[in-house]
């Protein structure tokens, strides 16, 4: 069975993700820093019918990540697909008033971390024509509005990383199309059910699940962009 590697997981995204490959008979392999929450959404995958494994591993540390991608190759065999859902507030609430250093630490990672995963996996990746997926936020979009609306309640470090995460993934898209890997990301616009902010359009992580899977599978588009339906 292939392996999908959910980095970052979580009850939201990262639950569908694994749900959605795994109904689809695929092995799923659950990074996450908390041991409990890992163990918990193992139980609930395996309660649907999904072969799913925990590991302990931090998508902001690029060492500690990599060891725990070759703890998944040595336990679990050569991965198929990576999934970036990992999210940390760095805050950075004013980029004129924050030490550059600290503003730097926003990438770590939607940047260095999604890179650490997919330098780690691409053997593997290119031998699989695999895929690499990934969740992102809307703040990092070029335009005016969404750039005031992140000034409005100290979002820059969001803005900062969700700009960058997507930069990445079109570049890593550009490098390694001609070798038969997709890369592809879903830039939510809106809140997700089931996180603190959720409202009552909140878009289903179900649905976003879903429209990976499908990209993963038609390979055709790059950036695809998900909003709530507002009334």
């Amino acid at each position: 069975m292939p392996v999908l590697v959910v980095i970052g997981y979580g009850p939201g995204n990262g639950h569908a993700i694994a749900h959605r490959f795994g109904r689809e008979g695929w092995t799923v392999a659950l990074i996450g820093r908390s041991a409990e929450r890992l163990h918990a959404g193992v139980a609930q995958l395996e309660d649907a019918g999904v072969a799913a494994h925990p590991f302990v591993g931090d998508a902001g540390d690029p060492d500690f990540l990599r060891a725990t991608l070759r703890s998944i190759r040595k336990e679990l065999g050569p991965v198929a697909a990576v999934a970036l859902t990992a999210y940390r507030n760095v805050v950075v609430d004013d980029v004129l008033t924050t030490d550059p250093e600290t503003v730097a630490h926003v990438f770590d990672i939607g940047v260095a971390g999604l890179l650490a995963a997919v330098q780690t996996t691409l053997d593997d990746l290119r031998s699989a024509s695999g895929s690499v997926l990934v969740v992102n936020g809307a703040l990092g979009l070029q335009d005016d509005a969404i750039d005031g609306y992140a000034v409005s309640f100290g979002g820059d470090g969001v803005a900062l990383e969700c700009s960058a995460k997507t930069k990445l993934v079109g570049l890593l898209a550009a490098r390694l199309r001609p070798e038969g890997v997709y890369v592809g990301e879903v830039v939510i616009n809106g809140s997700v059910q089931g996180s603190p902010h959720a409202g009552p359009t909140a878009i289903d992580p179900a649905d976003i699940a879903e429209r990976l899977w499908r990209m993963a599978g038609e390979r055709t588009e790059t950036h695809v962009h998900v909003a709530e339906q507002r009334p």
